[in-house]
């Protein structure tokens, strides 16, 4: 472990004419921006096609990419479309319209698929080695995103029992019928990891590390629960028994129901963690390390009855990552992963993370509400964390700076100097000063951006997911101050 430093900023989040970040241009600019200010660490959520909502921590798949992220200028420059078809669109330059430009880039995919299908000699080789290593998972998320368009988009439960059940039979037939659908979802995805791996590339080459993030669990809607319901907690209907969720905590009074399907632990155990272990693989070919997000659930986790409307009454339920750990270990060395440790954390769950030394994580935004002795006080921390001022569920640190109540501000105040913008560079400067080996920042707070630049409100189903920053927005201020810090706490 050495000292570093980088920025948690999402693919959507990043500038550009096409209306959402995406894998081109504006992509390899902030990496050379990372490069120049001496980061080390480009940090962002999971990067899954999403559902309703927009979140990316509800995705159709644990594997596939979201085709929003596909670079139409790319397509244009592989021949696949023509640059006329690429029309000038008015999107808005500071959020994303996510219908809005979900419709125009389909379209403009459904060409460039005429155009693969037209000149797949080209790609043949690269296609066929794609498919070699992926169809294990591809095959079934290519068809359950055909039936899903052949059923109105309607949850995959409520289709004909056959398909629920998935009857072999009748999934084959599915293949026949939907071939050309299912082949189409399989170009996306072709094109998206063909992109994604030329970025990453580029990244490492610059001496920039990704950081991606594996949320515990998937959505119930999703390809995951549908091609595996043996090892999630689902009655006879497929419908899920008891979903996921926190108990009351910091970000709300009632906790937080996320509705999520929740693990059957021992029939996981039985497929001897399959399913599990390729999650894991498959997400550190992608990242040079993953954050797993709710830590916590993998030693015990909150199940809420399916009936209940908050998430107040639930019970602890054993979880078996102790078990899960211990075969990656086996199999990887070294575990590159992080363990999102935040909430309503144990012992056990400490024992969890420290037994396979996975480093944690501390958050700034946490640490003035209460005395001295806060774990998230710098002056607390041992090395092996990350120190955040906040993360994508936290307000931007100045939002947060003007709502706090008197006492908390009295106490930030003994510890950090400064308002405004200015405190949220002493803030920032804090982490960077501190012991923990690693210090993210979002990129609102590198702005210094308030609370109409939050990337997400946890409990609010709608209008988050959406901010952007444009290049305007950088100041050479900014560049200077990252590079200084950088060098004088040695990241």
């Amino acid at each position: 472990m050495e000292r570093s430093s980088g920025i948690l900023l999402h693919i959507s989040s990043l500038p550009g004419d096409g209306g959402v970040g995406s894998f081109g241009k504006d992509a390899y600019q902030f990496v050379d921006f990372l490069a120049q200010t001496k980061q080390k660490i480009w940090q962002i959520l999971p990067l899954g096609p999403v559902g309703y909502g927009n979140s990316p921590y509800q995705c159709y798949s644990a594997f596939a990419g979201n085709p929003l992220f596909i670079d139409i200028q790319q397509l244009v420059t592989d021949r696949l479309i023509s640059k006329n078809s690429v029309t000038d669109q008015h999107f808005k330059a500071k959020q994303v319209e996510f219908e809005k430009v979900g419709e125009w880039k389909t379209t403009l995919f459904r060409e460039a698929f005429l155009g693969f299908q037209k000149n797949f000699s080209r790609y043949k080789e690269e296609y066929v080695l794609f498919m070699s290593h992926n169809s294990w998972w591809l095959d079934d998320y290519a068809l359950f995103r055909s039936l899903k368009t052949q059923h109105h988009e309607t949850v995959w439960n409520t289709w004909k029992k056959e398909l629920v059940i998935r009857d072999k039979h009748t999934i084959q037939e599915a293949f026949k019928e939907l071939h050309a659908e299912i082949d189409f979802h399989r170009f996306l995805q072709f094109v998206f990891f063909r992109q994604w791996y030329k970025l990453k590339a580029y990244a490492n080459s610059k001496g920039i590390r990704l950081i991606g993030d594996i949320p515990l669990y998937v959505s119930f809607d999703s390809v995951d629960v549908w091609a595996n319901q043996d090892i999630f907690l689902l009655d006879e209907d497929s419908k899920p028994t008891q979903v996921g969720g926190v108990p009351p905590d910091y970000f709300s009074e009632t906790g937080q129901l996320w509705g999520n399907p929740v693990f059957d632990w021992e029939r996981v155990a039985e497929r001897d963690f399959d399913w599990w272990l390729a999650r894991v693989h498959f997400n550190l070919r992608m990242f040079d390390q993953v954050r797993v997000d709710h830590f916590r659930g993998l030693e015990s986790f909150w199940a809420v009855p399916v009936a209940e409307e908050t998430a107040i009454i639930g019970e602890w339920m054993p979880a078996k990552g102790h078990e899960l750990f211990r075969k990656l270990k086996e199999q990887l060395g070294t575990l590159e992963v992080i363990a999102e440790d935040l909430g309503v954390i144990t012992p056990e769950v400490e024992k969890l993370r420290d037994d396979y030394n996975l480093p944690g994580m501390k958050i700034l935004q946490f640490a003035f509400g209460s005395d001295p002795t806060n774990v998230n006080l710098p002056h607390n921390y041992t090395e092996n964390f990350f120190v955040y001022t906040g993360t994508h569920d936290n307000d931007t640190s100045l939002g947060w700076f003007n709502s706090i109540d008197k006492k908390e501000r009295r106490f930030l105040h003994k510890y950090i100097h400064g308002s405004g913008k200015q405190f949220v560079q002493n803030l920032i400067e804090q982490a960077w000063a501190s012991a923990a080996y690693t210090a993210i920042i979002p990129m609102q707070d590198v702005l210094g951006l308030g609370t109409e630049a939050r990337m997400n409100t946890p409990g609010i189903p709608s209008g988050n997911w959406a901010w952007r920053f444009t290049w305007s927005q950088i100041r050479s201020n900014h560049k200077v101050f990252l590079k200084q810090i950088t060098a004088k706490y040695n990241r």
